[in-house]
């Protein structure tokens, strides 16, 4: 039932690519943004309490860039996606405890929270899709 030109380019592994690259600019963009800005970084970490920032800023940056490539390269992509997953639910305890806040910054603070939840949600959702895939090209189950 879906029309030849939408199966068409959802098909397109041109398509694939681009959509998962897309899903995971966060990540990447993030990665690269603590990769050529350091210090800030480290700023960053240090101010949120993530301490030895010196440690934790370069797990950071492998973790999104080396998770991001995986589901964009379609390589092992389940564990990019689980790495970029957890990653994102790590933050909210972290930079994101809207309730230890009040008025308008918890609310604020609050919605950041309801959208990491639905990136997570869509993150497993690619980890699945990109596993059976995996798995159909593969034979195995």
């Amino acid at each position: 039932m879906t029309p030849r030109p939408i199966a068409a380019l959802l098909s397109s592994p041109a398509f694939g690519i681009f959509a998962r690259a897309l899903l995971t600019f966060i990540f990447w963009g993030a990665g690269l943004d603590k990769l050529f800005n350091f210090g800030g970084a480290l700023a960053l970490f240090e101010f949120f309490g993530v301490k030895p920032a010196v440690v934790f800023v370069p797990l950071a940056i492998v973790v999104l860039l080396a998770g991001s490539a995986m589901v964009i390269a379609n390589r092992m992509a389940w564990l990019g996606f689980g790495m970029l997953a957890v990653f994102t639910a790590l933050t909210i305890p972290i930079a994101h405890p809207f309730w230890t806040m009040q008025g308008e910054q918890r609310l604020f603070e609050f919605h950041v929270v309801v959208e990491h939840l639905s990136l997570i949600g869509g993150l497993m959702m690619g980890a699945i899709l990109c596993w059976r895939l995996e798995a159909e090209r593969t034979g195995r189950r």
